[in-house]
């Protein structure tokens, strides 16, 4: 694997987006729940109003937890923590097709949480950015 791209048009014409087949919710830990969610959690980030994880949306309906269902899609280049316009871009380009983004950034890539119900139009509309980066 090379090493991290900073540039940002080329993180976006190397995002080559990956949908994942499994629904997330975002929900905040509660102590009776903190043991189960914390476990199968992707993510995690405390705030000052509580600590929210990212979970299989399977377990938070096992766990009587509503809210709504993402779907999780990896942008898979190994984008530099520091580069700057594929947050951005995404967010832009999902906006503009009216398609809510909420953005993670990990180590290696970056993850854009779409609603589940527009997952395929999103990834429609990131490969169609992708393309047009080339």
């Amino acid at each position: 694997m090379g090493g991290p791209v900073r540039d940002g048009r080329a993180m976006i014409a190397a995002m080559a987006p990956r949908l994942d087949p499994r629904s997330w919710r975002f929900v905040l830990v509660m102590p009776d729940t903190a043991p189960q969610l914390l476990g199968a959690a992707i993510s995690t980030f405390r705030e000052d109003e509580g600590v929210t994880a990212i979970v299989p949306a399977e377990l938070a309906d096992e766990l009587g937890i509503d809210g709504p269902d993402f779907a999780r899609i990896t942008l898979t280049v190994h984008s530099d923590l520091e580069g700057v316009g594929l947050t951005a871009a995404v967010a832009t380009a999902l906006a503009a097709a009216g398609v809510a983004c909420n953005m993670v950034a990990a180590f290696h890539h970056d993850h854009a949480f779409v609603p589940s119900d527009r997952a395929d139009e999103a990834m429609d509309v990131l490969h169609a950015l992708s393309a047009s980066s080339k």
